[in-house]
């Protein structure tokens, strides 16, 4: 038969709630199931271990994310129990220890961070007599995880906690291990060191029953465990619904105090558990702020496509150009395209400029390697009437000031010769210049593009390229890869390219066939984009169907037998078989145009020149 006593642990247990009530001595008389699940009481835990304490010489691991601060009562003077006696421990500090219980001869291996030093992890895996152990204190997930021979044990935490695991020192199995509620049952790092008994632990084990103990035994201290006392011993404090942390545990409390009369009998302490409330807005907030970044990711790769949609390919080495492309666009820095001829470095500064702030204003190409040396510099700056024999009775303006509020693009500046460069770097400078037989300066305001095939950190070490120059146009470098390293882009281009030659041989749009692209895959492209489209035109005119086949391609594969007559050649020949080759194929495909050929091949006129003689190479 039911007495009153079972009527009122009946009833409290079907609370969503955790209720507690003590008297006015502070005892505890009623401790529902809600609150004991809410402070570990009711922690079902699944590896077993017996009752004991810690003795000699067993083996002690420990995790901490804040010494000093957790409820496990963890100080550095602790410490000394497994060897430690660090005067750089200081409260506040992340440790992770595997030192021996009462040995002192036996050193312990630790690490620890500063507070100020903690990053996302704090890590140790060691090898200690023969155990393999390793922790890891997550920060981020608030996870400490020990993990002995593979067993792990792990305890999250709200704010600061300290995890341990025994191993017995004869055995090296484990005998104890921390979890939640410890507060509670009195089993927090520092009592255990200091050779407090600890409970079973596993589905048959006894439950810690908290009826008739004082409320300290279970709770220790804290500033709410402190006024639940103090009003069950009649003074007047209460409260509806306030946030109040407890042994940890961040919750929502209604403190009233229990009366007969005008007798103060005790108080009551209605507690509910907000920490999976908090998980739960965390993870949504994560969740949403993934969400932003998912949208930003969106927003950016549409204003990308957007912003270049003559730059064809979507590789992830061209995306990230254009992605650099974009935002050199809203900047007014000096920018460098680097890259191989035929790459189409024209076109991404044309679009860099029409993204800009100055995109209404003149955008001015200047090829630097295609004007001769001796006209150069007053096409860039201009002139004044009468500079020099043949010069104009009015004068000229130069691409400087005919760009002035735009952008003026200096492609191939590496042929710029060193006399001129530096009257460029004036321009860099202060944004000024003479014209060629000028007295006053020209002021002009505008974004400088440039663009070379060359090595200018070669250059510069022969002379050949002035440093300070190279620092000032090198401000914002954008490299564009060659078409062999990004081989998948050769689709897309084949698919926007031939619909525009087709219209400008005057022929109906082809299509191109699977084998012929499959040979397109497998080619090198030393020639990149310009050398397809030219290969595509030329398939074009000589294909009489509607489709492009193999034999419309004018592409000279090697064959498995040449590759490995290559492989067995001394590596001196080879090189100059190498070099010989390459040389025949540029001037081949450049139509005996030697300059060309040089600057495909990336060689100065006298290198060329000796390589030729050397090989006996005639157009």
């Amino acid at each position: 038969m039911l007495n009153e006593y079972d009527y009122v642990e009946m009833f409290t247990n079907m609370m969503s709630e955790g209720f507690i009530v003590i008297d006015n001595n502070g005892i505890i008389q009623v401790y529902n199931n809600k609150a004991k699940d809410i402070f570990g009481i009711l922690h079902n835990q699944q590896i077993s271990h017996k009752s004991g304490q810690i003795e000699n010489g067993d083996i002690v691991i420990i995790g901490d994310n804040a010494i000093g601060k957790d409820d496990g009562n963890l100080t550095s003077s602790s410490l000394k129990y497994i060897g430690i006696e660090d005067e750089n421990i200081e409260k506040g500090d992340a440790l992770i220890v595997v030192g021996v219980y009462g040995n002192k001869d036996i050193k312990p291996v630790y690490l620890y961070r500063k507070s100020k030093d903690i990053t996302d992890t704090l890590k140790m895996n060691t090898s200690f007599l023969g155990v393999e152990i390793g922790v890891v204190v997550d920060f981020v997930n608030k996870i400490i995880t020990i993990e002995v021979d593979s067993e792990k044990y792990t305890m999250t935490y709200i704010n600061y906690i300290g995890h341990m695991v025994i191993l017995d020192g004869q055995t090296k199995r484990m005998k104890f291990y921390q979890a939640q509620g410890y507060t509670a049952k009195g089993e927090s790092v520092n009592e255990i060191l200091e050779g407090k008994s600890y409970r079973a632990k596993g589905e048959n084990s006894e439950l810690l029953n908290v009826i008739g103990k004082n409320i300290f035994e279970i709770h220790k201290s804290g500033s709410t465990i402190k006024e639940f006392y103090e009003a069950g011993k009649g003074k007047n404090i209460s409260y509806v619904n306030e946030f109040k942390e407890i042994n940890g545990f961040p919750t929502i409390c209604t403190l009233l105090p229990v009366n007969q009369g005008e007798k103060r009998l005790g108080a009551a302490l209605k507690v509910e558990d907000i920490s999976e409330i908090k998980r739960a807005l965390k993870e949504r907030d994560e969740a949403l702020s993934n969400l932003e970044k998912m949208e930003r990711k969106l927003d950016e790769e549409r204003e990308i496509v957007e912003a270049f949609p003559n730059i064809i390919g979507e590789s992830k080495e061209m995306n990230y150009v254009k992605k650099l492309a974009l935002k050199a666009s809203k900047t007014n820095s000096t920018v460098l395209i680097l890259g191989e001829s035929g790459t189409g470095k024209n076109l991404l500064a044309r679009a860099i400029h029409d993204n800009s702030s100055k995109k209404d204003k003149p955008f001015i190409h200047v090829n630097c390697g295609a004007i001769p040396e001796n006209l150069l510099e007053s096409e860039l700056f201009g002139y004044e009437k009468g500079a020099f024999t043949g010069a104009s009775n009015y004068g000229k303006k130069g691409f400087f000031e005919l760009a002035n509020g735009g952008t003026i693009f200096l492609d191939e500046i590496g042929e710029i010769s060193p006399s001129l460069q530096v009257k460029l770097l004036q321009v860099l400078q202060d944004g000024s210049f003479y014209k060629v037989g000028g007295q006053e300066k020209v002021k002009v305001d505008l974004r400088i593009i440039s663009a070379t095939n060359k090595n200018l950190e070669e250059e510069m070490i022969e002379g050949r390229f002035r440093e300070d120059l190279y620092y000032r146009i090198n401000v914002f470098p954008i490299w564009v890869p060659p078409l062999r390293d990004r081989k998948e882009d050769i689709y897309p281009l084949v698919k926007s390219i031939l619909p525009k030659i087709c219209k400008k041989v005057g022929c109906k749009n082809k299509r191109i066939s699977a084998e012929s692209l499959n040979i397109l895959l497998k080619h090198s492209w030393p020639g990149n984009v310009r050398e397809l489209e030219n290969i595509l035109e030329r398939a074009a005119n000589l294909s009489e169907e509607n489709t492009i086949l193999s034999k419309h391609l004018t592409i000279r594969t090697k064959n498995k037998s040449e590759d490995l007559n290559d492989e067995i050649l001394p590596l001196k020949k080879s090189t100059q078989k190498f070099e010989e080759r390459a040389i025949k194929k540029a001037l081949e495909y450049y139509e005996g145009d030697k300059k060309k050929a040089m600057k495909a091949l990336g060689i100065g006129k006298t290198t060329f020149y000796e390589k030729i003689k050397k090989y006996n190479i005639n157009n």
